[in-house]
């Protein structure tokens, strides 16, 4: 069943969200749904779903992008790295890279920001099976931003802090919003 999707005014995605004791019928059903919602989003298409866009503030969320379709449960960051700033010749340094990201809770909103380019990740799985898995570059990033969401971080949130700008893509136009 496709489930509604909360917007960035819901007081609920600002609340962290709890444990998953066991994977139960309850939470396959849930699954299911949220597999359902991602894959009927369409205008802007989604990467990833956290069960607390859909009004559930448990830690659950699903991924889908490029045949990586994964159910994470109770996710912990045990290890994060940052790409290492490379020395050119010309003793320049080059910036880290910064990935556009939006959010179905913010539908046509996108800003560049800056995640960790890799990070180690310890979940169980929708059997019930604990996981410890590699995630790198937009893998990655969608894992953080999934996470955002199951502790009340919004991307949003990211953008401010990272003093990132803003853009809203209407049609096929790109217009800078002002953040106050």
């Amino acid at each position: 069943m496709i489930r509604k999707i909360l917007q960035v005014k819901e007081k609920s995605l600002r609340e962290v969200s709890k444990a998953v004791h066991k994977v139960d019928k309850k939470i396959l059903e849930l699954i299911e749904d949220m597999e359902d919602t991602l894959a009927a989003q369409k205008d802007p298409e989604g990467v990833g779903l956290a069960a607390p866009q859909i009004g559930k503030n448990i830690r659950l969320f699903l991924m889908s992008f490029e045949g990586n379709d994964k159910v994470i449960i109770n996710p912990e960051i045990i290890k994060l790295e940052e790409t290492p700033i490379i020395k050119q010749k010309s003793k320049k340094r080059q910036k880290s890279e910064k990935l556009l990201e939006g959010c179905l809770s913010l539908p046509h909103y996108y800003g560049p920001l800056k995640r960790a380019k890799k990070l180690t990740l310890k979940y169980m799985d929708e059997t019930g099976k604990s996981v410890t898995e590699e995630f790198s570059g937009f893998l990655a990033q969608i894992v953080q931003h999934e996470i955002d969401h199951l502790n009340g971080v919004l991307f949003i949130d990211r953008i401010l802090e990272q003093n990132a700008p803003l853009y809203h893509f209407h049609g096929d136009e790109w217009e800078e919003v002002e953040l106050v």
